[in-house]
């Protein structure tokens, strides 16, 4: 399983560990279960303080268990967990051997103190870049409390209980047998769900800081770049964000970024926020924005509220929320998301493997979609309004290339079906006939571009587009004096990440030039 690089790598993180585990197996006679246990035999001999037993007792197989010896600790994995869950293996190996992760002490602490018993199980599949961060969190909960479990189940493993199950999106996670979340979920976001105290005492803690000399709302690489600029200035700076990363944690292959050939959007988020840690900068991540007062007076201090009802006070404020996946808008797409309709190709394609599917979009997203989707599916149908695909050259003919893969330009979706538990087909009007057509099939991937982050400004706060983007000038000026905003929730055109990072470098330098020529009141 393991190669001969891979292995000394593996070994070498091992040399970390600082109290002695287990590797609990219960497998069966099928393929998995021969692959899993081949895993774990290369793994036990990389560490004197690793044993591996062959006698669990767990009803799902094949799965295995690890445990700090003379624990119950609940960290499973139904799978194998290779791929983008590698690192989840190697973490899950490190912490339950009491190497202490990487996470702020007030976490560990509350992640602790959390009364009730917890059951989460996550489904996932191997080649999702989202999943990994779902399932380091909750592996991590259940190695810091006892009374939390967790299971890692791998999608393609275990097929049967994902049908009974109707899982059309991954990660999906549920508590005590209940669904309790799909998506990439943060620590943060989690804790916030069950933990019924932890909002009041966060906003408790947030109004109490002290007013920021400037302070940034988004933390993508606007937002970044921002907080670095701002923080070399040596002025007070803060970033609150509802994720650290935006969207760029969505995101799998980039390879754009000048000097960077080539890396991922996870990967390239942690990097992003080991950058603005590098800085003297107050991060306030899990927290969304629920409204923006401006200053009253030129000078002043600006008022942004958070959801859980904290206020935070600055002289100067970036807004760089970013943007979202645009929806279709249509019958059936609210309703079967996540069971069918879904937005990530990445991480959702393996589970319609052998299906047919659809994708919406011509852009490049939209025939990069389907051309990644034609690898895995049976068929794919791509669904364009316009008359011709807007994608590059190059993609289009790659796309036309492929036998497996149907192209309906100057098409209007017009509803997503299904049968009350999942989606069964895709209906379009041809524009130019008005004919009207039915798609069988069992999956729909939204491709259709992006929308801005900008509902908590619709009170008027600042001035916004007919597209609800802030309109910003060269300088990153919003209309109100004080304000600034850069990246994709702003009218610069071109929405990329090398240009969000730039527009966010401006806005800081702007902000201080601001700062400096203006009294504080």
């Amino acid at each position: 399983m393991l190669d001969a690089n891979t292995t000394a790598q593996l070994r070498s993180y091992l040399e970390r560990l600082q109290q002695p585990i287990e590797l609990v197996a219960s497998l069966d006679d099928s393929p998995g279960a021969q692959d899993i246990g081949e895993l774990l035999q290369e793994i036990a001999p990389l560490s004197p303080l690793i044993t591996l037993r062959l006698d669990g007792s767990d009803a799902r197989r094949p799965a295995f268990q690890i445990r700090r010896v003379g624990t119950d600790m609940g960290v499973r994995f139904a799978a194998i967990p290779m791929g983008h869950e590698f690192t989840s293996l190697i973490l899950a190996l490190l912490q339950a051997g009491g190497h202490p992760p990487k996470v702020d002490a007030e976490v560990i602490e509350q992640i602790k103190n959390l009364d009730g018993d917890f059951v989460f199980e996550t489904w996932m599949s191997l080649t999702c870049h989202n999943c990994p961060d779902v399932v380091q969190a909750f592996n991590l909960m259940a190695v810091l409390n006892p009374r939390i479990k967790h299971t890692a189940i791998d999608g393609g493993l275990f097929q049967a209980e994902v049908e009974e199950r109707q899982i059309m999106a991954v990660p999906y996670v549920t508590l005590n047998g209940q669904p309790f979340g799909s998506g990439r979920m943060e620590i943060s976001e989690i804790l916030a769900k069950i933990d019924t105290g932890a909002a009041q005492r966060d906003a408790a803690k947030l109004s109490a800081k002290a007013p920021f000399d400037v302070l940034i709302v988004g933390g993508g690489p606007a937002g970044a770049a921002a907080a670095v600029y701002a923080a070399r200035k040596g002025i007070r700076t803060g970033i609150v964000a509802e994720r650290f990363g935006g969207q760029t944690l969505d995101t799998l292959g980039i390879e754009n970024f000048i000097s960077v050939q080539e890396t991922e959007g996870p990967k390239f988020a942690a990097a992003l926020e080991a950058h603005v840690r590098a800085y003297d900068v107050d991060i306030m991540n899990g927290q969304r924005v629920a409204t923006l007062s401006a200053a009253a007076q030129l000078g002043g201090l600006a008022t942004v509220t958070l959801d859980n009802g904290a206020e935070l006070k600055a002289r100067t404020v970036i807004l760089s929320t970013g943007a979202r996946w645009r929806n279709v808008n249509v019958p059936g797409e609210a309703e079967y998301r996540t069971k069918g309709v879904a937005y990530c190709p990445h991480c959702d394609g393996p589970l319609f493997k052998g299906k047919k599917v659809a994708v919406i979009g011509g852009g490049n997203s939209g025939v990069e979609a389907a051309i990644d989707l034609a690898g895995v599916v049976q068929h794919v149908t791509l669904i364009e309004f316009l008359d011709q695909l807007k994608a590059d050259a190059v993609l289009v003919n790659k796309l036309k290339s492929l036998p497996n893969v149907s192209i309906h330009t100057n098409a209007q979706t017009t509803a997503i079906t299904g049968d009350g538990q999942k989606v069964n087909g895709l209906r379009y009007k041809d524009r130019a006939t008005s004919a009207e057509h039915l798609v069988e099939l069992a999956g729909v991937f939204v491709q259709i571009g992006l929308v801005p982050n900008t509902d908590f400004l619709k009170n008027g706060a600042v001035e916004l587009s007919k597209f609800g983007e802030i309109i910003v000038d060269a300088k990153c000026h919003t209309n109100v004096p004080g304000v600034f905003a850069a990246g994709d929730v702003t009218t610069v055109p071109y929405k990329q990440i090398i240009i969000a990072a730039g527009e966010g470098s401006k806005a800081a330098l702007s902000a201080f030039d601001h700062l400096i020529r203006t009294p504080a009141v």
